[in-house]
């Protein structure tokens, strides 16, 4: 079982950030975090890696509902999207199902609130396509 719903562009990095955040935002999402994982690679282990960062994204109602079904559901909050460029113009980027994350938890209450993020997930991929 796939983890994850993935979509390719041909923009600048930078571009998919842009494009991938104001997606989220169509959806209802707020970027929380940002996570430089090149840099940060470079700055602890002094190691060359891709461009390569994570967004922490959130839509507040859906986390609301999720937290009154399981009070421990906050360790697979937010919902995270991978943007990447490891060739120059090639960027993929990617969002977590939630279905499959939330499967771990065996929760019934949380599959109604699965579907509907799931389904927010798959329109902000498809919209970057």
């Amino acid at each position: 079982m796939a983890y994850y719903f993935s979509t390719k562009l041909t923009c600048s990095f930078d571009e998919a950030i842009e494009r991938t955040t104001a997606a989220l935002k169509d959806q209802g999402f707020g970027i929380l975090t940002e996570i430089n994982v090149n840099a940060t690679l470079k700055e602890k282990l002094d190691v060359d890696f891709y461009r390569y960062q994570i967004l922490g994204a959130c839509n507040p109602p859906f986390a609301y509902k999720a937290l009154q079904a399981e009070d421990k559901i906050g360790l697979m909050l937010p919902c995270n999207f991978i943007v990447q460029e490891k060739a120059a113009g090639e960027i993929e980027v990617s969002g977590v199902d939630p279905i499959s994350s939330m499967s771990a938890v065996q929760n019934e209450d949380l599959a109604g609130i699965a579907n509907e993020i799931q389904a927010k997930i798959k329109t902000v991929i498809d919209s970057l396509s």
